[in-house]
């Protein structure tokens, strides 16, 4: 278990890989909590996670070991369920900005937490599906990851089709920030967090903060929303230091 995510400190940056290559990443349950975990614990030491996968994959979906041999009842698909809804939860709620890194495939579990993800910059040979509707399956979890981030046709076509999609219809659906040729893309997040790392640590986590929530918000308070945070953070010490 202790290989099957690779973690690294590099300063305010925590590197989290996602470490079978051999079945393309894709996750067990357990490693699904350990994900969650390490996301939520990131803000006592990171300012920035990267999550990426090992190997030529980011993460083709859910392995099935582990998996149920008996139906489960309604009441336990849905505690079970609750293991990734956590996972997606933890990215959505953690305070510092996630990037995901995508090269390869990036299917169903995969796609979902690389649409999830506050940046994702992708390969160029990257690809993108949700194939669960093909294998028998209700793919309400991964749909719930979409519902911020992907138009309602994009998320329709991807569901009942199953067919993959190129890294630019990725990006024009929502689910990419940027495409880049896979040699590039190590330089690319070095460039990006570089830039981030400018800004001090309360200016990263209140735009996500405000990100996250002003959407839901009628214009009105968004507003009034963005007036309090841009006072309250731009007169803080932290701030102020910062532009000494």
């Amino acid at each position: 278990m202790a290989d099957d995510i690779l973690v690294k400190q590099d300063g305010p940056i925590l590197r989290i890989t996602l470490n079978h290559p051999e079945r393309g990443n894709a996750v067990t349950n357990e490693m699904v909590q350990e994900l969650t975990r390490l996301i939520e614990g990131a803000p006592k030491t990171s300012d920035i996670v990267v999550l990426r996968g090992a190997g030529k994959d980011f993460c083709i979906g859910r392995h099935n070991a582990g998996r149920p041999k008996v139906e489960p009842t309604a009441y336990e698909w849905r505690n079970m369920s609750d293991v990734v809804f956590d996972a997606y939860g933890a990215i959505r709620n953690c305070p510092v900005p996630v990037i995901g890194v995508v090269q390869g495939g990036a299917h169903g579990f995969g796609c979902a937490i690389a649409a999830i993800c506050d940046i994702t910059i992708a390969g160029d040979k990257a690809s993108f599906s949700l194939p669960e509707m093909a294998h028998n399956i209700m793919p309400t979890m991964v749909l719930s990851s979409f519902v911020d981030r992907v138009p309602r046709k994009a998320t329709a076509y991807m569901l009942y089709s199953s067919f993959e999609v190129s890294p630019e219809r990725a990006l024009s659906y929502g689910i990419v920030t940027d495409v880049v040729p896979d040699a590039q893309l190590d330089a690319t997040v070095d460039r990006l967090t570089t830039a981030m790392l400018k800004a001090p640590r309360i200016a990263l986590t209140s735009a996500k903060e405000y990100i996250r929530n002003a959407p839901d918000m009628a214009v009105a308070g968004a507003v009034d929303y963005a007036r309090n945070l841009h006072a309250v953070i731009n007169s803080g010490e932290e701030i102020k230091k910062k532009r000494q």
